[in-house]
């Protein structure tokens, strides 16, 4: 984003001095299940109104939904897919592999962020590679600071093409040195999702549809395996906004949905500790998920490629989903740019006026 951004935070943050703030800032408001579709509950009607039609005014949005407190309050199809129909959420899918990471750490499948991936899944690291890849850990791979060549932007193509991606992923050249820095790179997630694999001795697929599928409620469709089998663990994922909106919802409430605790509360708090920063955006960077501040409220975030966007407002019940066009660019000085304005001009107000 660019540095007028409402979401940028202050560089001046010591994430060491921050740790207690961040898990209290966001912490989790109520524990509810979903409730049925209040149109205009919880928001000022005249505001919220005004806000939906600034959204079917960006050409790229397909679907808004917005809720507070649990509840649905809007949820619309400006054009594409209807809001209960799965689509592809793109890099909301490193949010959604970062919360089946904790529950495999939960649950004792792997030991913790702190284990390196040479040992939750030795088998995937293929002889003869730079000695600094068996440094390398889960939490490297969770915060996208595994110091390799990235393998998005630029990279990707090759990256996907090539015959093997964990193996192509682990030999690319070290930029930086592990957990220096984040290297912004779906091959990181796609490292987790294999380990997470191999440590189960289960696709990510059933992982994704017993561990959050089934508690939820939400359908998780079949998406990318690469030529080994492994499921993509950073991209093309699908679900419907609304099944989103629920993916939304558990972390806002703490881990919890219908009274089960399906992430541990400890995961969320620590999945919303800044850990390292955006390169691009400037934002804090958690476990899975993006951190930032406006007016006055803490909001933690997953943004997919052309303006996928999962937004958490704790300290107002707020969740709101947005679907956007998957095969348009979305700039943080772009669309995403007008998104992020969406939700701090738009919508918050609406809920603070209510």
């Amino acid at each position: 984003m660019t540095s007028n951004s409402p979401f940028r935070l202050g560089r001046r943050t010591v994430l060491a001095a921050t740790t207690a703030v961040a898990a209290a800032s966001l912490g989790c408001v109520l524990t509810r299940p979903l409730l049925a579709a209040q149109p205009g509950a919880g928001f000022d009607p005249a505001l919220l109104d005004r806000a939906i039609k600034r959204a079917a005014g960006l050409d790229q949005i397909h679907a808004l939904v917005i809720g507070r407190n649990g509840a649905v309050v809007s949820a619309e199809a400006f054009r594409g897919p209807a809001a209960n129909r799965a689509v592809n959420v793109k890099s909301v899918s490193k949010t959604i592999a970062a919360s089946l990471a904790g529950i495999a750490i939960d649950r004792g499948v792997l030991r913790g962020v702190d284990v390196p991936l040479a040992e939750a899944a030795p088998g995937l690291v293929p002889a003869g590679v730079d000695p600094r890849v068996r440094r390398i850990t889960i939490a490297d791979l969770l915060t996208m600071q595994a110091g390799l060549e990235p393998t998005s932007g630029p990279g990707y193509g090759r990256w996907i093409n090539s015959r093997n991606w964990v193996v192509d992923a682990l030999r690319r050249p070290f930029v930086t040195e592990p957990g220096a820095r984040m290297l912004y790179s779906t091959g990181s997630y796609h490292l987790l999702g294999a380990a997470l694999s191999s440590a189960s001795g289960r696709s990510l697929l059933s992982l994704a549809r017993d561990w959050l599928g089934e508690p939820l409620g939400i359908d998780v469709p079949s998406w990318t395996r690469d030529p080994q089998g492994f499921y993509l663990g950073g991209n093309n994922m699908a679900l419907s906004p609304l099944d989103l909106f629920r993916f939304g919802e558990l972390w806002r409430q703490g881990g919890q949905w219908n009274g089960q605790q399906v992430i541990s509360a400890a995961w969320v708090e620590a999945s919303w500790v800044p850990r390292t920063r955006s390169p691009f955006s400037g934002d804090d960077y958690g476990y899975g998920w993006f951190l930032a501040t406006a007016k006055g409220h803490r909001i933690a975030y997953a943004r997919g490629y052309g303006g996928q966007m999962l937004y958490l407002v704790p300290s107002l019940g707020l969740t709101v989903v947005v679907t956007s066009d998957p095969g348009r660019p979305a700039r943080s000085d772009g669309h995403v740019g007008l998104l992020n304005a969406l939700l701090t001009d738009a919508i918050i107000p609406a809920a603070e006026m209510a």
